[in-house]
């Protein structure tokens, strides 16, 4: 008698349905495991480095350059509440240089590192013939996408992180800590003040969410990730310059940078969310937007390569 025939307990019953349940568990569990593999892939890239590294100095330069300029007593330039403005108060305490520095990356520094992240995603893969073999795989074009997304925003968190963190203890350093006063000039504790500094850089990273998603969606139009980062970038720097020309204030509330800077107001007593849920609401209206046209051009995509 053959090992087939011999203990027919051990086949399967017929209409068993316990590979048909597996299959979306191993799917599932591949998916995961592409994500831990492409944030260790984007992680150790030397260019990935170079950009955080690029970040992290900026709130150091500029606590150097604000504790020169006032050690002879004068006071840096501020323009009252938004924004840079925060920089008037970092000599009277630290953890404004966090709220100066993510206000001094978020306009090009921060949105151009996640171009550079998102636009290399699906192109980058093209590029290096990689892309196909991917596809391949279990996870299938639509958990390839959302992988390659969240490994961008996770970037957005890192990088945005990264700033904040720099910027706490490049002022702790250099200036002192303790309460501080709000823009609405009420006092409030060093907790209070270093949980919304906490609150902001969420906010911060957030407000990338339509950068990235729109990076992605280039990164599906070319097969040159060179292409793809440099035309997100190009994308990054005209928006910025049309919410600048007062002539189209008409659709300056509808780019997605326009209101950035908004996280300015979790440091008001109490707080104006008006502008800060519009900001988040756009930046999700831009993930819906060009996640979807990222998600009908990779799944009838030719990937030849």
């Amino acid at each position: 008698m053959s090992q087939a025939e011999a203990s027919p307990a051990e086949a399967p019953a017929p209409g068993s349905t316990a590979p048909a349940e597996a299959a979306p568990v191993r799917k599932w569990i591949w998916t995961f495991g592409l994500f831990r593999s492409e944030l260790a892939t984007t992680f150790r890239r030397w260019r990935t480095i170079a950009l955080l590294a690029v970040l992290a100095g900026v709130p150091i330069l500029v606590g150097i350059a604000v504790k020169i300029e006032t050690s002879g007593g004068s006071q840096p330039g501020g323009r009252g509440g938004e924004g840079p403005a925060f920089i008037a108060q970092i000599t009277n305490n630290g953890l404004f240089l966090v709220f100066t520095a993510l206000a001094a990356t978020l306009p090009f520094f921060l949105p151009m590192a996640v171009g550079v992240i998102a636009g290399d995603a699906i192109a980058g893969e093209a590029n290096a013939g990689t892309l196909r073999y991917l596809l391949v795989a279990p996870a299938g074009r639509t958990r390839l996408l959302l992988t390659k997304y969240a490994t961008t925003m996770t970037f957005c968190l890192v990088a945005t992180l990264t700033v904040a963190v720099t910027a706490l203890v490049t002022g702790a350093l250099l200036f002192p800590l303790g309460d501080l006063v709000t823009i609405s000039g009420t006092r409030i504790s060093f907790a209070d003040g270093l949980l919304r500094a906490l609150l902001i850089a969420l906010v911060v990273a957030a407000s990338l969410v339509g950068i990235a998603a729109l990076g992605l969606f280039v990164s599906t139009l070319t097969n040159s990730g060179i292409a793809a980062m440099a035309t997100t970038v190009g994308l990054l720097i005209t928006v910025q310059i049309l919410d600048q020309i007062p002539q189209l204030h008409a659709i300056q509330p509808y780019l997605f940078s326009h209101r950035w800077l908004s996280f300015a107001d979790l440091m008001r007593e109490p707080v104006y969310w008006d502008d800060l849920l519009k900001n988040l609401g756009l930046q999700g209206l831009y993930a819906a937007v060009f996640g979807s046209a990222a998600w009908a051009r990779l799944t009838s995509k030719d990937i030849t390569a």
